[in-house]
């Protein structure tokens, strides 16, 4: 079993910017970032692998948001800067091993708790 905790949501207003972490206690293939707006269903943001650090972003946060990694740390990163409105969300980090299907939730065995993001306008 893997172990997933995410810090560093809250409260921002629109144009500003927030970084999200998530320590896990062991490395899979990849670590992904997952969010769900309320009444919404829960979708990609983005994911990187462990080894190489190879990302994937969803195109609506794409040039805005950036996914990164401290191997020696187990610990992943979303630096979300523009923040909209509609980012408003809960935020989950979670760990496969799948190699591959990066962007279905389906992939990934482990999830954290979630943080709340809420973007104000």
């Amino acid at each position: 079993q893997v172990q997933l905790v995410e810090s560093g949501g809250g409260l921002v207003q629109a144009g500003g910017s927030l970084r999200l972490s998530c320590t896990a206690s062991g490395r899979t293939y990849a670590v992904g970032w997952f969010r769900r707006a309320p009444g919404k269903e829960r979708d990609f943001v983005a994911a990187i692998t462990w080894n190489v650090g190879y990302v994937h972003y969803a195109d609506n946060v794409k040039g805005r948001f950036t996914i990164s990694r401290d191997n020696s740390k187990n610990t992943v990163f979303l630096q979300m800067n523009s923040l909209k409105h509609e980012d408003t969300a809960v935020y989950y980090c979670a760990a496969t091993y799948v190699n591959g299907a990066l962007r279905a939730p389906s992939a990934y065995a482990y999830w954290g708790q979630g943080t709340q993001v809420t973007v104000s306008s």
